[in-house]
């Protein structure tokens, strides 16, 4: 079964807030679509000019700013930027207006900085939203390997198992051959074993070179020709996908993977079970989550920002957990005279 799927045409959005909510409610949803369109925006005056760190420090500026509009009391429980010191939103900020609802936010400006430094395709601005309380904190641990799929192989896989094990499984519960299922794997020298190893079980391969939240996504994105992800990548898009897969009835698990042994012993020393399998309750649990997303560069999911003659145009994508409900929103930004 695949989620419902809503389409909406919107020009701009009234905050419509308010309640005091104990819990998140479904307008944070669209009050993340601004987040992550700010960002958007922001990040495609740089798009193909080379450099990923303007880029990401333009997407984090919007983002914050706009995260500071919004009626909420969030913290920053993972941000992005830690890993290649890039610009960010750092972990334990304090974002929105100071009032209730206390939310758990994870954030990725841009999930795929080179992508968009390069002007390739498949670029995304990203944020997860939960309940206080419910998100996973990943310490020092940057990195974690993951394995991800859509509803069909969800409780089918498991991390513990080999690549092959996993292809046969998701294999039975599509009813296809493992010849016909693809696999999507980060390109990374990490990861040459991984490839081998699929390929010699038979499945297909999708490399990518950046961007694994979209990777995590289309598992479970119908017609998007990807049945699995597998490898190594960073711990917030393991967060933020595991936000948007719980409620598009996929599934996500991650194992905390050190870069070195200094790093392995600042997170056992913190207690960090460095063995766990973590599954997507424990990386983005509770009963309300959200997960927005909106194109930078035109990806397999989405569209990126393209400009018209008085604005912006963008494409994003806004799942609600507790429904399960997938909403695209096509939105047209009218910039003033002055921008």
């Amino acid at each position: 079964m695949h989620p419902p799927i809503e389409r909406c045409r919107v020009a701009n959005y009234s905050q419509d807030m308010t309640e005091e909510r104990v819990a998140p409610d479904r307008n944070v949803a669209l009050e993340m679509v601004r987040v992550t369109e700010a960002a958007a925006v922001a990040a495609s005056a740089w798009m193909g000019r080379g450099d990923k760190i303007a880029a990401d420090g333009a997407a984090v500026d919007a983002m914050r700013k706009m995260l500071a509009t919004v009626r909420m009391d969030g913290l920053v429980i993972i941000g992005e930027g830690e890993k290649d010191k890039a610009p960010m939103l750092f972990n334990g900020e304090r974002v929105g207006d100071g009032s209730p609802p206390h939310v758990d936010i994870a954030v990725d400006p841009i999930d795929g900085t080179t992508l968009t430094a390069l002007g390739r395709g498949g670029a995304l601005a990203v944020i997860a939203v939960a309940e206080s309380g419910s998100m996973f904190n990943p310490g020092p641990c940057v990195y974690m390997e993951k394995l991800a799929v859509g509803p069909e192989a969800r409780g089918a896989v498991s991390i513990e198992m080999t690549p092959r094990e996993n292809l046969i499984e998701i294999a039975k519960r599509k009813n296809l051959a493992v010849k016909e299922l693809t696999a999507v794997i980060l390109d990374r020298d990490r990861h040459q074993g991984l490839i081998d190893e699929v390929r010699g079980a038979g499945a297909r391969i999708r490399l990518i070179s950046d961007g694994d939240v979209a990777g995590a996504i289309a598992t479970a994105w119908p017609d998007s020709d990807a049945d699995v992800l597998f490898g190594i990548g960073g711990t917030p898009e393991g967060v933020i996908a595991a936000a948007a897969l719980a409620g598009m009835g996929g599934e996500i698990q991650g194992r905390l993977y050190p870069r070195d042994e200094q790093e392995r012993a600042r997170a056992v020393a913190l207690g960090y079970n460095l063995e766990q399998v973590l599954i997507t309750e424990d990386l983005c649990g509770g009963e309300h989550s959200f997960f927005a997303a909106t194109g930078i560069t035109d990806g397999d999911l989405l569209r990126g920002v393209r400009y018209t003659e008085h604005g912006a145009r963008t494409q994003s994508l806004v799942v609600r957990s507790a429904t399960g409900t997938v909403r695209f929103v096509d939105t047209f930004h009218k910039f003033g005279r002055h921008r």
